[in-house]
Order: structure tokens, then sequence, then C-alpha cells
């Protein structure tokens, strides 16, 4: 039993740190240029120097809820963590980590909306460069996002012995 949870643990703080990563960094969509590469992510537009990201006036209000739900995950994802901290040693034996557990699927949500939404607003914005694809971020947020659900349900069904 020690073992699962402090594999659980291990794979919380490795999702938490991915979506830091993932928020922060920005490889969200990558593509080729007349002078390199370039690439886009949550915040920034980036060749060789990086610049105000140019988004159209009709995908500013999507781009801003991605921002806020990748963050909102974060925040989600990091109260979990000391939620789990915390019923650890306050939590009597047989009981299930349920708090832990529902935070951490309000997360999974809101990387699910996050992502989603940018997927259906953002994958083909960068059509006037050659070879556009995704990013390491944006494949850390799934992963993410099939991480925090599997440690969510894990919560919900683990039980302190």
């Amino acid at each position: 039993m020690l073992v699962l949870l402090a594999g659980i643990f291990v794979v919380h703080i490795a999702t938490v740190i991915m979506l830091f990563v993932s928020t922060i960094a920005n490889v969200w969509m990558v593509g080729s240029y007349n002078f390199g590469t370039i690439s886009t992510g949550l915040w920034l537009l980036c060749n060789k120097t990086c610049t105000q990201l140019p988004v159209s006036s009709r995908d500013e209000a999507s781009l801003k809820a991605v921002q806020a739900f990748m963050i909102l995950s974060i925040i989600f994802s990091v109260v979990a963590l000391v939620l789990f901290i915390i019923q650890l040693f306050t939590l009597e034996k047989g009981k299930r980590f349920y708090m832990t557990g529902a935070v951490m699927l309000v997360c999974w949500m809101c990387i699910l909306i996050a992502v989603s939404i940018y997927t259906a607003r953002f994958t083909g914005t960068m059509a006037s460069f050659t070879n556009p694809h995704h990013g390491y971020c944006f494949i850390l947020a799934w992963i993410c996002f099939c991480f925090s659900f599997i440690i969510g349900i894990l919560y919900l069904v683990l039980r302190k012995k």
C-alpha cells in the first residue's frame, strides 16, 4: 500500500511539473518560415526573439479562456496535492481520499476544456507557415489530461490502510 501511495504521489508531482511547463513554454504550435523555425504558445510568438502573440479579435476570447483554464488546472492540481498530503496524515484508517479525487477530477476537466478550445480554434492558424505541427507543450497538456484522470479515479477508490 505504501508503494502505491508513493507511486501516485510521484505521478501527481510529475503532472504538476508538466502542467507548469506546458502552460509557461511557448511551443504549442511549431512551423517553418523563411528565416527558420517559429513557434507559438499561449502567451508569445517566438522566432529568434519572442513577441506578443498576434491574435485576431474573434480569437482573443478563446485564447484567454485557454490561458485561464490552464492556470486553473495548475491551481487545482497543486490544491489536490496539498489535500492528499493533509489527508494522508489526518484521515482515519479505512477512509477514502474523496476530496483529493474530486479536486483532481476538476483539474482534469479544466485541462480538457483548455486543450479542446485550443485544438478547435488555433490548430490551423499557422497556415502561412510550411509544415505546421503541434509542439511538445500541446502533447504534454494531453499527457497531463490522461494522468490527472487516472490519478483522480485512483484517489476516489484508494483507501487508507
